[in-house]
């Protein structure tokens, strides 16, 4: 039975019942057709983590790469940031890749004043403006009106060609977001060489959507580039959890495996870059091994189905060779 069908079937026999969901424990896959997922990555340090005008968390010392999970979506620590930006918090991996950013930003000392960021792919993303009220100056960029791949995005509501629509929710004093925040048409696929010399860079579920594996590998190594020596990259993108051979590899939506996120991680260790470790563990939370299917769901979904394949996030954490 496929990893796919047998999630689905756990999940359905779980609502059949009347009695609070139990757990389910994540099993170690062992087929050579389906992704391998690491135990969980060992955290023996916390530490006191104090938000902007808010309360402190215990946490983790810091956010490793990881993939999306019920938990760590449920952790104060990301229902802060989501409140923060004027999310209504539900199971939502998009809503998981926000916390994620933010948390994993803040940590490394990124939200701050002066600090310059670079997001790709915004679309109307509320972080640019979030960022401005933390004192950073962002430049924000996404496909210019001009091209053809934006009408499909603009339809879903994921693309603009303006600046003002990233600051709608009125996280920014429009005064402030006017002098700190610019918006730059770019294609991820040719970054133009004079975006460079910023603190960080963050992109949401977006390089895969680059037409390929490589491309998409091919764009993380080239940010870095946008960064000065010791800059933080933070990146979110699609993980396929039922296989670790075949998948999506070009088109609109790619899917990568683990074969893949690994042998990203090699190019940009290669390069001197220090990216942090990977945990894949998938998690033990019911909705961590429920798959959604279309249409969507606005609670569930912190996995889905894309083809005969079940997907969700994982974000990378990587940060510039100094030299």
């Amino acid at each position: 039975m496929s990893v796919v069908k047998r999630l689905d079937n756990a999940w359905l026999a779980l609502r059949r019942t009347l009695r609070p969901l139990p757990k389910i424990h994540a099993e170690t896959l062992h087929s050579s057709d389906v992704a391998l997922y690491a135990p969980p990555a060992q955290r023996e340090s916390t530490s006191r983590l104090a938000f902007p005008g808010g309360p402190a968390f215990d946490l983790p010392a810091h956010l490793v790469s990881s993939l999306c999970t019920a938990e760590q979506l449920d952790s104060a620590a990301f229902r802060y940031w989501l409140g923060e930006i004027r999310e209504v918090w539900r199971f939502h991996r998009k809503q998981w890749e926000f916390g994620y950013l933010m948390q994993a930003l803040h940590e490394r000392g990124c939200l701050a004043t002066a600090k310059r960021g670079l997001g790709f792919a915004v679309g109307q993303e509320a972080l640019p403006s979030y960022f401005a009220a933390q004192g950073c100056t962002i430049v924000a960029t996404d496909l210019g009106a001009t091209d053809s791949r934006a009408a499909g995005w603009a339809e879903s509501g994921e693309w603009s060609s303006t600046v003002d629509v990233l600051n709608r929710r009125g996280l920014c004093d429009p005064t402030l977001f006017r002098e700190r925040v610019t918006f730059r048409p770019v294609d991820m696929n040719s970054i133009p060489g004079d975006l460079t010399g910023f603190d960080f860079t963050w992109s949401s579920c977006s390089f895969e959507h680059c037409g390929s594996i490589e491309l998409g590998m091919q764009f993380v190594l080239r940010q870095m580039d946008c960064l000065k020596p010791g800059g933080v990259a933070v990146h979110t993108t699609e993980f396929n959890l039922t296989s670790n051979t075949s998948t999506v590899t070009k088109g609109r939506t790619v899917l990568f495996r683990r074969a893949d996120i690994e042998q990203l991680v090699h190019r940009l260790r290669a390069e001197g870059h220090a990216v942090e470790p990977l945990d894949l563990t998938i998690g033990t939370h019911p909705l961590d091994w429920f798959v959604d299917q279309r249409p969507y769901t606005a609670d569930k979904h912190l996995r889905k189905r894309q083809g005969r394949y079940a997907a969700t996030s994982i974000g990378l954490i990587i940060r510039k060779s100094l030299a």
